[in-house]
């Protein structure tokens, strides 16, 4: 599916410049949104996000946002909030079956409901509102407070002689966030998982629309600590396309080196984890060092260890000199070699190997199934990379070569990792090498009526997603963000099943995805 406005009835192609991603913006009715739809599936072509909305005038509607093979189709559908027929929007997870879980989150923050839905449980509200609270309804102050009846979740059973199960979390005994995880097992074989997540709702959505538009990257940056570059830049492209405005070349090559920095800090961090997960621990301890030396000199040259608040609107806060250019080509030669001995010990290490291989197989059809992006995707044989497919500025200059393996399990989530980080220190040369003069930021103007933009960058873990809606003088009327996870997650559900419980975390680690910012 392409973006030819003369075939999407009512289309708005939205204003786009280097570094932007084209997008088209269509107003439709109950049949165009499911006839959209249904052309989006048979030509493969995958639903990035679902959400809902509503304007001051208190029109609702319901949002979703498709991924062509030249941009982003955005379609909204007015309906209203209350129960079917009328407060109801075409459900479909018969087309994406992935749509349920953002469907059942647009319900509890809006009111509006998938019609004919099979899971219409809670997904955020979890008994901490009322049923017939919303919180993204504009008539919802944000401020009401409620006593938490929080009641027994209706998780799905499986019934069969000698199955029983097991319930972990959603408190963990490590850093990882809160999620529940209830396993259906016989023995030690695992026959199904069910997550239970939104424990870390934090209502950011309502929080970008008390924040002036100028300011809300910084919102945009704290969704997700390890994606805080990914979801920044997202924000800014959104909001300066939106504004029609065009950032310099320059610009665009320093946010690229900083989304490359955030990749690789992440791929090392998650492949010392990994080695540990599977009682290797000379892996954890020599990739944490290599990671704390990274973002060591991420604080040097940056002033940030994880890079917060380093992209802004109109550009950058940050700038690039020679010898600091020097000092960060240095640091890719050192590192390039320690990780490569690190792999080749990894790839010979018997005990290691034995427990990656043919672990947590995630297959290329499942794996299209749940439309999961990123490096879970191509470690499933997928090869979509927004760097590389879409070529936005400034990686039509710098090409990518994404990296992919057909195994789909464990080891090839691994070998991706590695091979990223190869790349990713490619990349970050070649933008040093071949850095434009030219101002890092310029002066933005807020938009003066309603305009819209959109944001998509692929992030560490695949690709993040913006779509903004803003008013006049700064204001935000709706912002939505949304991480890969939510791919992901129940794509995760099916890796897991006919594997021992033992090696969830294994498993897990290896897609390692968001829970608050996937709640958010």
């Amino acid at each position: 599916m392409r973006l030819d406005t003369a075939q999407i009835e009512d289309a708005i192609p939205l204003s786009h410049s280097a570094g932007q991603i084209p997008a088209v913006i269509a107003d439709v009715n109950e049949a165009r949104w499911l006839e959209i739809a249904h052309t989006a599936r048979s030509q493969q072509n995958r639903l990035i996000a679902m959400w809902g909305s509503e304007a001051p005038d208190g029109i609702c509607a319901v949002n979703a946002a498709y991924e062509c093979e030249d941009g982003i189709l955005w379609v909204r559908l007015a309906t209203e909030p209350g129960p079917p027929p009328d407060g109801s929007f075409p459900d479909l997870a018969a087309i994406f079956p992935y749509s349920v879980r953002m469907q059942r989150a647009i319900f509890d923050l809006t009111g509006l409901r998938a019609r004919g839905a099979q899971d219409a449980r809670a997904w955020l509200n979890h008994g901490n509102w009322p049923n017939d609270y919303f919180p993204l309804q504009k008539q919802a102050t944000g401020l009401e407070k409620f006593e938490s009846s929080e009641a027994d979740y209706p998780f799905i059973q499986v019934a069969g002689d000698g199955v029983h199960e097991i319930a972990v979390g959603p408190i963990h005994a490590g850093t990882i966030e809160p999620g529940h995880f209830r396993f259906s097992v016989v023995g030690e074989k695992v026959l199904r998982l069910e997550e239970r997540l939104g424990y870390v709702h934090r209502g950011v959505e309502r929080l970008f629309e008390r924040t002036p538009a100028s300011g809300g990257h910084r919102i945009a940056a704290r969704i997700a600590g390890d994606s805080t570059v990914a979801f920044s830049w997202a924000y800014c492209m959104a909001l300066e396309q939106a504004c029609g405005t065009a950032i310099s070349r320059r610009a665009l090559y320093v946010r690229a080196l900083l989304l490359e920095r955030e990749r690789v800090a992440n791929h090392l961090g998650d492949l010392g984890a990994l080695g540990n997960d599977a009682g290797f621990a000379f892996g954890l301890a020599q990739f944490s060092r290599l990671k704390e030396d990274w973002i060591r000199m991420n604080a040097h040259v940056f002033g940030h260890r994880y890079l917060m608040d380093r992209i802004v609107p109109g550009g950058v806060a940050v700038d690039i000199r020679p010898e600091t250019a020097t000092a960060l080509v240095r640091q890719c030669d050192r590192i390039e070699r320690e990780v490569h001995v690190l792999r080749k010990i990894y790839e010979d290490q018997s005990g290691l190997q034995d427990r990656f291989a043919g672990t947590g197989r995630l297959t290329a059809d499942v794996a299209g199934h749940f439309g999961v992006r990123g490096m879970a995707a191509r470690a499933s044989g997928q090869t979509f990379d927004v760097r590389a497919t879409l070529r936005p500025a400034p990686y039509d200059d710098v090409a990518v070569n994404a990296p992919s393996d057909p195994r789909g399990d464990v080891a090839a989530r691994v070998a991706v990792r590695f091979t990223e980080i190869d790349e990713s220190l490619r990349l970050i040369r070649a933008l040093l090498a071949d850095l434009p003069a030219g101002p890092v930021a310029i002066d933005m103007k807020p938009a003066t009526a309603h305009s819209c933009g959109t944001g998509w960058v692929e992030g560490w873990r695949g690709d993040v997603f913006v779509a903004l809606e803003l008013d006049a003088n700064d204001v935000v009327s709706r912002c939505h963000c949304h991480d890969p996870s939510w791919q992901a997650w129940p794509a995760l559900e099916h890796a897991i099943i006919g594997n021992i419980v033992a090696d969830f975390p294994l498993i897990n680690k290896s897609f390692n995805l968001n829970y608050a910012g996937h709640d958010l």
